[in-house]
């Protein structure tokens, strides 16, 4: 009955696909297939299909923190996510209003290299993102080129995952998700969670399939998405790792380069789990 129910929610506050799969359009739909209500707050909007990105049109400053504060101010939400922010001034907006809020569940997705190869965050925009956003986070996500980016060194093995982790740790963000997807492993992709006391190992059979695009930002909205419901880390690392695991297995087969993955396969899967 009305009212004997309360709504989790989550927001995104990332960059626009415009071939759907990535970005907030990906954010959005996970939100959605793991019961939680999706808001989003624009930094950018992409011209994009399958085979690249063909344009980036960021918003200023002003219109993410409007975006972020309508939501603030009126709805609230129980989890952020946050993705492709392009520029310094929007990461330093972006954090000073993670910190007017006081939102703490909290994870970063620090969204660089598009799968195409183009960039999607600033050169200089990898200083304020480890000054003012990394201190602030509960999660983040990094693949291993965007963990080799934040540390400055290059990540190959398994010790190296653990010593980035910890370098990460360091910079002040709580929980460590180094995702194995880059892993030279031909079998399996391991990702690794340090908590900044103990490391966990999630590992995976590795899919044989082009269409992954916008797996890091699933992943990353099904953590957030496990977070507003009120999981702990371990178990929306869990669950993210199932998740993104059915979208890529059972592939869209859209498009002609590096097609989505399906944001509903988990769903299919799991009938029974999602209330």
């Amino acid at each position: 009955m009305k009212g004997m129910f309360t709504m989790k929610k989550a927001l995104t506050i990332a960059g626009s696909d415009s071939g759907g799969g990535a970005g907030i359009q990906a954010d959005l739909k996970t939100f959605q297939e793991l019961g939680v209500y999706g808001m989003s707050a624009l930094t950018a909007v992409t011209a994009q299909n399958t085979l690249g990105v063909h344009g980036v049109y960021p918003m200023t400053a002003e219109a993410v923190t409007k975006q972020i504060q309508a939501i603030a101010e009126d709805i609230g939400t129980d989890a952020v996510k946050t993705g492709m922010l392009f520029n310094a001034e929007i990461i330093e907006a972006v954090s000073e209003n993670l910190r007017v809020y006081k939102w703490e569940n909290v994870v970063v997705d620090p969204v660089m290299i598009a799968k195409g190869g183009a960039s999607l965050l600033q050169l200089e925009a990898i200083t304020a993102l480890k000054k003012y956003l990394l201190p602030l986070a509960k999660v983040i996500t990094p693949n291993i080129p965007e963990g080799e980016e934040l540390i400055g060194l290059q990540i190959t093995t398994h010790y190296e995952k653990q010593e980035a982790a910890k370098r990460i740790h360091d910079m002040g963000v709580q929980n460590i998700v180094i995702k194995g997807g880059h892993d030279e492993d031909p079998e399996q992709a391991i990702d690794l969670l340090f908590d900044g006391k103990d490391f966990y190992s999630f590992p995976s059979k590795r899919v044989q399939t082009k269409n992954t695009h916008g797996t890091g930002c699933t992943f990353s909205a099904a953590i957030t998405a496990e977070l507003a419901n009120g999981k702990t880390v371990q178990e929306a690392v869990l669950t993210a790792k199932a998740f993104i695991q059915a979208a890529i297995e059972e592939d869209l087969e859209i498009g002609k380069g590096h097609g989505p993955t399906n944001h509903w396969a988990y769903r299919n899967r799991n009938k029974e789990l999602i209330k």
